[in-house]
């Protein structure tokens, strides 16, 4: 994981959550720590990452993600085993 991965896995722990995160970097880092996506139907993406599955919505028209969709990729993580 780089400086800029690490950097947006710290943005999506913090509190109160962020709504400034683009989409693209936390799919970033979804890659990085070995997460399996694979696109779903319209703006779905499913991941998988050590036995835990989720399904996602990327946001648009606009590029960053809302609060409620980071703090579902937070508790994702934290299932998964990875925390900052």
């Amino acid at each position: 994981m780089n400086k800029n991965q690490q950097r947006t896995l710290w943005q999506i722990f913090e509190r109160p959550e962020r709504s400034d995160i683009p989409w693209s970097k936390i799919e970033g880092l979804l890659a990085a720590v070995g997460a399996e996506l694979s696109e779903g139907r319209g703006s779905r993406v499913r991941v998988s990452l050590n036995g835990v599955r989720a399904v996602f919505h990327r946001p648009h028209p606009e590029r960053m993600t809302d609060k409620g969709a980071v703090k579902s990729v937070r508790r994702f993580l934290q299932e998964a085993g990875v925390t900052p």
